[in-house]
């Protein structure tokens, strides 16, 4: 259950920004939180309170804090505790907001695009000229992912659900659209690539697509699992794995360490930072719900029928 609730001022560390939270991004990681999947995991973050990225302006800065000071428009993903009025981020999370975005487009950001980078273009090696097939690419992470494959100058087979979704993920740069209800999306990655299979599969999905993900694959392809939302249990074809010299990479940012945190920062805003500003790359923005709302937010993300990111306007 979710409500407003009196909480303390967070306390700042010597590399802490104090934050004044403008807007906050609705990730799945927050609804798990909610459904208790994680417990009280202190090691997954420095609040319990939900909200995994936040866009402000800065109300205080550490004594060891480097280029922030108050009054400054900043981005980042949070240790938690997004879902406030005030919030605390290491210094090495923030990131400025550029010029031209709103604190409700820059809060659909962080945790989406890092994650979309991180996933596709570091782990998975997404180079120019190659082929992805995104999964789900209609939600945050995954519209993120085309649009930064698109960017890249790589191409994609994507699955969404029904015309009209499918037609607003190919708006965005992708190539191939798969509905995933009605279609196989490995016959169509076949069929676009002429017979070779994809470079990269960024899957959410989880199980039930592990074998036909991998037949998706390029000899030498990468699989990067980004989520199980179908469940953690799927056949492992060994033949396919081995033979075809394939890849099975997981990822996940909350549960990684600050460390890890700020260099996947750090490499996200310094490849893809400049193309805000300039307005090459957009965030896609779904629905807006006001802080006091936030049980009506997890309930949209339910039921799985936005497309990009669902924000809460946290300043009240």
């Amino acid at each position: 259950m979710l409500r407003l609730v009196d909480e303390p001022m967070p306390e700042i560390r010597p590399h802490d920004l104090l934050v004044k939270v403008h807007a906050a991004g609705v990730n799945r990681a927050d609804i798990l939180q909610r459904q208790g999947i994680y417990g009280a995991r202190p090691d997954y973050g420095d609040s319990l309170v939900p909200g995994l990225e936040i866009a402000g302006e800065v109300a205080a800065a550490g004594p060891k804090v480097e280029g922030y000071k108050a009054g400054d428009r900043v981005m980042a993903v949070v240790g938690g505790g997004g879902y406030a009025e005030y919030a605390r981020v290491d210094c090495g999370m923030c990131m400025s907001i550029p010029n031209r975005l709103s604190y409700v487009q820059a809060a659909a950001i962080p945790e989406v695009f890092i994650t979309a980078h991180e996933a596709m273009i570091y782990l998975g090696e997404l180079k120019p000229g190659d082929w992805a097939l995104i999964q789900a690419a209609a939600g945050g992470v995954g519209s993120a992912a085309i649009l930064l494959a698109h960017a890249l100058g790589a191409k994609t087979v994507f699955t969404a659900s029904g015309e009209e979704r499918i037609a607003r993920v190919a708006a965005l740069g992708g190539t191939v659209g798969v509905d995933y209800r009605k279609e196989d999306f490995v016959a169509a990655a076949m069929q676009a690539t002429g017979a070779r299979g994809v470079d990269v599969v960024i899957d959410f999905v989880g199980g039930p697509y592990l074998e036909r993900n991998l037949r998706a694959l390029a000899e030498g392809g990468r699989l990067v699992q980004v989520g199980v939302l179908g469940g953690a249990k799927g056949v492992l074809p060994f033949d396919v794995l081995l033979y075809r010299y394939l890849r099975i990479i997981g990822t996940v940012m909350k549960s990684r360490s600050l460390e890890d945190k700020v260099a996947m920062t750090s490499r996200f805003s310094e490849r893809w930072l400049g193309a805000f500003e300039s307005g090459a790359l957009h965030p896609i923005v779904d629905r807006i719900f006001p802080l006091a709302q936030a049980a009506d937010a997890h309930r949209a993300m339910e039921a799985s029928g936005n497309f990009g990111k669902i924000v809460l306007s946290v300043l009240l």
